[in-house]
């Protein structure tokens, strides 16, 4: 199976997808990316960003998950687990095999999400291993983040992405 990647995606040229690797609409991979969907598939959803040297690996039974306005931070692994829409995952944050992280949670830096731990919908996860310390719903800074990283790819690419009724340092962009 080769990579499937939408036309209006960014992937850097330094990112190295391999197997199944389906890039939604607008999502952007930067470089020293890893994607290897060897024995399972990765999905990274539409307007999200996959920042420098993030590695997303599957297992037999646990496919790699990415939704929708999501930012994954510099230097972080993903295993097999899913991550629902307008998460934050930290710089080296690592999540393993079986893990779910509700939609509009955060995911500190350094944090560990333990196999098959499920995350609360805007829960704010610190810690080796991660602990919910707090619940939050940080839906438009998060949302604001996945903009930022579309907008600014499209403006260094010229690609001009559909931004109409997006929220972009608070303000509306028409």
């Amino acid at each position: 199976m080769r990579p499937q990647i939408h036309e209006e995606a960014f992937v850097a040229p330094q990112v190295f997808l391999s197997g199944d690797v389906r890039v939604g609409k607008y999502a952007s991979l930067w470089p020293g990316v890893v994607a290897r969907g060897d024995v399972n598939y990765i999905s990274v959803g539409e307007c999200s960003n996959v920042q420098d040297l993030v590695c997303l690996h599957v297992a037999d039974d646990a496919p790699c998950i990415i939704g929708d306005y999501v930012t994954i931070g510099h230097g972080a692994v993903l295993h097999g687990c899913e991550i629902e829409d307008h998460v934050l995952i930290g710089m080296s944050a690592t999540v393993l095999t079986g893990a779910k992280i509700g939609k509009g949670s955060i995911i500190a830096a350094g944090a560990l999400v333990k196999e098959n731990d499920v995350i609360p919908p805007n829960s704010l996860v610190v810690g080796v291993p991660g602990k919910v310390v707090r619940t939050q719903d940080r839906l438009e800074s998060i949302h604001a983040q996945a903009i930022k990283y579309k907008c600014e790819w499209a403006i260094e690419y010229g690609v001009k992405p559909d931004i109409g009724g997006e929220l972009y340092h608070g303000e509306k962009i028409i």
